[in-house]
Parts: structure tokens; sequence; C-alpha cells
């Protein structure tokens, strides 16, 4: 399974400083590292280091990737 445009997905993150989130984005763009999206959480534009995603799955699944 792969992230693409524009699909809307679950993460699991971390951020720099060790604090781990839940949030629901709608993905922009995936570029040297770094995902792109909209976050439907927040809603506001984020940028996600994609090394630290734990874990994913589309929005409408029942498993994490």
């Amino acid at each position: 399974m792969q992230i693409r445009d524009g699909q809307t997905i679950e993460i699991v993150y971390m951020d720099k400083l060790g604090n781990i989130s839940q949030r629901k984005i709608e993905v922009v763009g995936i570029r040297d590292g770094r995902l792109r999206a909209y976050c439907l959480t927040a809603g506001a534009p984020r940028v996600f280091i994609v090394a630290n995603i734990l874990a994913w799955r589309r929005v409408g699944e029942k498993r994490y990737a």
C-alpha cells in the first residue's frame, strides 16, 4: 500500500519532541522525505517528515499499515 497525492489518510505521527498524535489528513504531495498535507484535525496545512509517520491507513480501512 502506498500513500498517494489526493488521498485522505489517518496517521500516527511522532514530532521532533517525541510527542505522538493521531491525525486525519488530505495528502497534497510528497517530496524529499516530507509529506505536505491539509490536516483535517487541526484545520490547517501541515508538513510531516515521512520517517516520523509511525503508522497510516486510508480513511475507512480498519487496520494500520
